[in-house]
């Protein structure tokens, strides 16, 4: 079993590989392997043996290796040979997956894991990045790392889904509005360069050369993507977009959340952004020089332009269809749209009005999973069809019942409780798994923390739909409520608000232990005033709708107290975003964090700070 493989060190790992040895992997012997030696000393596989065919087979992980697929990728776009590949590698996804951990093992078997050592530690080669993820879940931005494979497995990802979209979707030599900001980058005390997973993306080479092999060109100039101000920088972004506003074919930025922010400020600054294409001169409230100068080749006093948008503008009826009229030859709106993401869709759909909502690729600052091949499904319903060559990945059942697996009587008790993982190919569709992850970039077995269910099999690979984070728990006795249960809570208090024509800009929770007992706090914040009536009734249908057995339970015996829900004052959740940008986060990498703990106190006090309003529930 794979256990076997991992526990001891990595050294002795590789030592296992030599020829006329199989090694078994949950039940299945690996094929064996032929290698030599060059006359560095460094050892080379070139042929597999394959006991179901009884032949040799070349070794490899896939058609060909990441990185000969990326610059084939950059020098030209191929739609249906992209498709037939990702076909080829989903059919025979049992045996890549086998060849992809073989790969992760022969490249970084002879690595150990040591403090202040010189020599390889977990990977092979070596990693020149570190990635930062965005924070929001646990407070501060874990260190990831990242190397030219999880790059070439993220460009990998992007042109696998873009092949399906632009199957139903074509892009015709247009541009895309990106809402894409750059973070800065900085060197640790090992001299290793670090920044956000988003900013160590768009400053590699590989990521221009890719946009643009698939005629998606930002429509924003480098210095704006790169500005020290993302508050300037999200203006020119609309800026640019207004002057490119017949050929914008797509807009995009990896999370919704940052397409929603964008266009909720277009609101705020669209006569300002009408002055300066009228007058040709970019507003004062830009003061970076290097931006500024970009943006003075691209604009020109343009009072036509400016007419036609002033006049759209005004014919909108509370912004439904934004972007449908200010982008006529938009074909649609990618971002991450699922999980945390999902709350922002009903905004997002309203500024779009017929222009389609296409949910981005599934993966995290860790590395990547699954690509979106089947576009026209709805957000809601959006799944993943994992790439069995960017990784290998397990799946621990969340079924009570986990039938057919046996206790190993040699572990501990606590771990024998957890049922043990199945393979890519053994997941059942209907069931939910918590995903594991060992990838290029030196995760061995790295729990993600995301909960998945199996929806369906594309060939032989399995697709995911995303259910929410397995540690983001609202938690006070025997109660335990996830980031879904919040997240349909919410969504049907706030149907609530539209009856005074109002609208959730957006929320987050805590567990509030300072009161005997506990009780559970949902921080609101509105488009506008609600009277007192209406959020007492939205106060009372959060609680009621938390239909957790332990929650109800421990309500009804006041082992729980009343839920409250605290109203924050308007713009708080941008003081939140700033936030995590001076800590360094990117804009679009941002998520709002659904659950804050106790140990992140900027945000609780942030929180604290801006509240004006504050209500317990009486439903019990």
């Amino acid at each position: 079993m794979l256990e076997k493989i991992f526990f001891g060190s990595l050294r002795s790992v590789r030592a296992s590989f030599r020829a006329s040895q199989l090694i078994c992997v949950r039940g299945s012997w690996l094929p064996l392997a032929k290698h030599y030696f060059d006359n560095a000393g460094v050892q080379h596989w070139e042929l597999q043996f394959d006991p179901r065919l009884s032949q040799w087979q070349p070794y490899t992980t896939g058609p060909r290796s990441l990185v000969a697929m990326l610059e084939k990728m950059e020098k030209e776009f191929n739609t249906e040979e992209i498709i037939e590949e990702f076909e080829a590698l989903t059919k025979d996804a049992e045996r890549i997956q086998r060849d992809t951990l073989r790969k992760i093992l022969e490249e970084n078997g002879g690595t150990e894991i040591a403090d202040g050592d010189s020599s390889p530690i977990l990977t092979g080669k070596p990693i020149t990045t570190i990635s930062l993820s965005s924070g929001t879940t646990q407070g501060k931005p874990k260190l990831v790392p990242f190397n030219d494979e999880l790059m070439a497995t993220t460009m990998q990802i992007n042109v696998t889904s873009f092949a399906f979209r632009n199957r139903e979707f074509p892009i015709l030599n247009g541009k895309a509005l990106q809402f894409i900001y750059s973070s800065k980058q900085f060197k640790t005390k090992g001299c290793l360069t670090a920044g956000t997973a988003t900013t160590n993306v768009i400053r590699n080479s590989h990521f221009k050369k890719t946009m643009k092999s698939m005629q998606s060109s930002c429509c924003s100039p480098d210095e704006v993507i790169y500005g020290p101000d993302f508050h300037q920088s999200l203006y020119c972004h609309l800026l640019c977009g207004l002057i490119f506003h017949n050929e914008v074919q797509l807009i995009s930025s990896t999370f919704a959340h940052s397409i929603v922010h964008a266009f909720r400020t277009f609101e705020e600054v669209w006569e300002e952004l009408c002055t300066d294409i009228r007058v040709g001169v970019l507003s004062s409230r830009v003061t970076d020089p290097s931006v500024r100068t970009s943006i003075s080749k691209l604009l020109k006093p343009d009072p036509g332009l400016a007419d036609i948008i002033y006049q759209k503008c005004s014919g909108l009826s509370n912004w439904y269809g934004l972007i449908q009229v200010l982008f006529p030859n938009a074909k649609y709106i990618y971002g991450i749209m699922t999980g945390s993401m999902e709350p922002y869709v009903n905004k997002l759909r309203h500024y779009a009005g017929e222009v389609p909502l296409l949910s981005a690729d599934y993966g995290s600052s860790e590395g990547w999973i699954g690509a979106n091949v089947n576009p026209k499904l709805p957000p809601e319903s959006a799944t993943f069809a994992v790439l069995p060559n960017i990784g290998f990945f397990e799946f621990i059942p969340l079924r009570t019942n986990v039938e057919g697996q046996e206790q190993d009587q040699t572990e501990s008790t606590i771990i024998s409780l957890e049922p043990k993982p199945v393979g890519l190919t053994e997941v059942k569709v209907g069931e939910e798994y918590e995903v594991i992850v060992t990838n290029f970039a030196g995760l061995y077995r790295y729990r993600l923390g995301d909960v998945v269910k199996v929806m369906g099999f594309h060939n032989n690979t399995p697709e995911l739909q995303f259910v929410c984070r397995q540690n983001l728990l609202l938690t006070i006795n025997i109660d335990k409520n996830t980031e879904k249960d919040l997240q349909l809570s919410v969504e049907t208090a706030a149907k609530l608000l539209s009856e005074e024509k109002l609208e959730l800009v957006d929320f987050t929770s805590c567990a509030d232990f300072s009161t005997d007992p506990g009780h559970y706090v949902i921080f609101w914040e509105v488009s506008g005033e609600a009277s007192e009536d209406v959020l007492k009734e939205c106060c009372n249908c959060l609680d009621k709708s938390f239909v957790d057995a332990g929650y109800v339970s421990s309500r009804k015996v006041n082992a729980i107290g009343a839920l409250e829900l605290r109203v924050l004052r308007s713009g708080t959740f941008h003081r939140i975003i700033d936030h995590y940008v001076g800590l360094g986060s990117a804009l679009n990498q941002f998520k709002t964090p659904r659950c804050v703990g106790p140990a992140n106190t900027t945000v609780l006090q942030i929180l604290g700070n801006n509240v004006v309003k504050s209500y317990f529930s009486t439903a019990f």
